[in-house]
C-alpha cells in the first residue's frame, strides 16, 4: 500500500469529549457485561480500514492472529472511505447479518458511529477484558479515548501540530510568530501553502492551531471566539495562490519547489521525508504561542458481531494495548510517534522502524511533546461549522 495518500481524513470530533473522559475509565467492571467464551473453533476477521491505520496496527495483527492459530483463521483487511462507513454497517445490522468485525477508524467515522449508536460500547461492557486504560495512556491519548466516549479503543495517538515547514535554501530567516508568517507570504506572494481543511491533516490543524498562537478569545468556538483567526486566515489568503484537495498535493509542490513553506503536522513532516517524497534537508519550525492540536486512531466493533469473534477481538484489542504491539506503530513516522501507551519508546520498535525514525526524526521533537500544551480537536458539530466557514470566507476567496 502506497503511504503518501491523502488518509488523514480524521474529522475529528465527538461531542462529549472530555465530558466522557471520567465515564468507563474507572474501576474495571463496572457496568460490565460478562464477557463471552472464547471460541472451541478458530474465528475469520473481518477488518475494514477508513483511515490509512493498516500501516500502522496490521503488523500486530498479523502477530497476533500468528500467535492464536486456535483463535483466528485468518484476517481480511478491506479499505473504504470513512463517509461510506456507517450506512453499510446500518444496513448490515436493519438486516441482521453484520459481517463486519473490525473497523480502524479516526474519529470521523468513529463519530458518525457514535451518532447512529452503531458500536459496542467496549469499555464499559467488557471493561474486565482490557487494561485499565487510565493506567495505561499517555495523557493525550487519555484526552483522545475521552472523544470515544467509550463506544472505541485509542490504539495511536499523534500529537499532530500545527508545524510550519519550509526549504531552508529558500527560506533564510523561518518565521518565529504568526506576523512573521503573514509578512514573510506578502514578501514572497504564493510560496506559502496548505490544503482545505476539511481534506487535510496538517490544514486541519493549522486551523485549529491558530486560535491558541493569536491568543483568541476561545480556541473552542469557532462561531464566536475566532474573530482574530478568521481575520488572519482572510489576509494570509491574499498571499496564497490556491488550496489543494489533500496535503500529497502540497508536499509535491515543496518537493518540486514550486513552494517553499507549507503548513505541516509531525506525521507529515516524517513520513514523506522517510519515503523521499519530500527532500530530507526540508526543516521545520513553530509559531509562538502554539498548541498541540492532537490526533488518534481507534478500534470499534459494530453492534451485531457474534460473540465467537469479540471474545477474539477483546482479546486482540487486550494485545494491540500492550507494550510490544503498541511498538510497531512507529512504523515509518506516519503518525509519529505513533504508541498511545506509555513506556513505548524507539527502541522497542522493530529494527527498521528505529532505523528510519533515527535517522529522520528532529532532536527537539522529543522536548516540544514534552512542554508544550496538548488540546483535543474541535468536537464535531463545530469543527463542520469551521470547515464551512473557512471553505465560504478564506477558500471561496482565491484570487480575490
Amino acid at each position: 500500500m502506497t503511504k503518501l495518500q491523502p488518509t488523514r481524513r480524521h474529522l475529528l470530533g465527538g461531542a462529549a469529549g472530555i465530558a466522557a473522559l471520567g465515564a468507563g475509565l474507572g474501576p474495571r467492571g463496572a457496568r460490565s457485561a460478562s464477557v463471552p467464551a472464547l471460541p472451541s473453533s478458530p474465528v475469520a476477521l473481518n477488518v475494514i480500514d477508513v483511515a490509512g491505520q493498516l500501516q500502522l496496527t496490521q503488523r500486530a495483527m498479523d502477530e497476533f492472529a500468528k500467535a492464536n492459530p486456535k483463535l483466528v483463521s485468518k484476517i481480511m483487511y478491506s479499505q473504504a472511505p470513512a463517509p461510506e462507513l456507517p450506512g453499510k454497517i446500518k444496513a448490515q445490522q436493519s438486516a441482521g447479518r453484520v459481517d463486519i468485525d473490525l473497523v480502524l477508524t479516526g474519529t470521523d467515522g468513529l463519530s458518525a458511529g457514535i451518532d447512529q449508536n452503531l458500536w459496542i460500547p467496549v469499555v464499559t461492557d467488557y471493561a474486565s477484558a482490557l487494561p485499565n486504560l487510565k493506567d495505561i495512556y499517555l495523557p493525550g491519548a487519555l484526552k483522545m479515548q475521552g472523544l470515544a466516549q467509550n463506544q472505541a479503543v485509542c490504539v495511536v495517538f499523534c500529537p499532530a501540530g500545527p508545524i510550519i515547514e519550509y526549504m531552508p535554501d529558500a527560506v533564510k530567516q523561518p518565521p518565529k510568530t504568526a506576523q512573521e508568517l503573514l509578512d514573510w507570504t506578502k514578501a514572497h506572494p504564493k510560496r506559502f501553502m496548505y490544503a482545505r481543511p476539511a481534506n487535510s491533516g496538517p490544514g486541519r490543524t493549522f486551523l485549529q492551531g491558530l486560535p491558541y498562537i493569536l491568543g483568541d478569545k476561545d480556541p473552542m468556538d469557532p462561531d464566536k471566539g475566532w474573530d482574530k483567526t478568521w481575520a488572519y486566515l482572510v489576509e494570509l489568503g491574499k498571499n496564497i495562490e490556491y488550496y489543494p484537495t489533500g496535503t500529497g498535493a502540497v508536499m509535491k509542490e515543496l518537493a518540486e519547489g514550486s513552494r517553499d513553506m507549507i503548513a505541516s503536522h509531525l506525521g507529515w513532516d516524517l513520513n514523506p521525508r522517510i519515503l523521499g517524497v519530500v527532500p530530507k534537508e526540508a526543516q521545520v519550525g513553530t509559531l509562538a504561542g502554539f498548541h498541540w492540536v492532537t490526533d488518534a486512531q481507534y478500534w470499534a466493533i459494530p453492534k451485531g458481531v457474534s460473540n465467537d469473534k469479540l471474545a477474539v477481538l477483546l482479546e486482540m484489542t487486550k494485545y494491540m494495548l500492550s507494550k510490544p504491539a503498541q511498538a510497531m506503530t512507529w512504523d515509518k513516522g506516519y503518525f509519529y510517534p505513533g504508541p498511545a501507551v506509555k513506556d513505548v519508546p524507539l527502541s522497542m520498535a522493530p529494527p527498521d522502524s528505529q532505523a528510519v525514525v533515527k535517522e529522520y526524526t528532529r532532536s527537539f521533537y522529543d522536548k516540544l511533546i514534552a512542554e508544550v500544551p496538548s488540546e483535543v480537536p474541535l468536537p464535531a458539530d463545530k469543527l463542520v461549522y469551521a470547515f464551512q466557514r473557512w471553505d465560504q470566507q478564506v477558500g471561496a476567496q482565491v484570487g480575490k
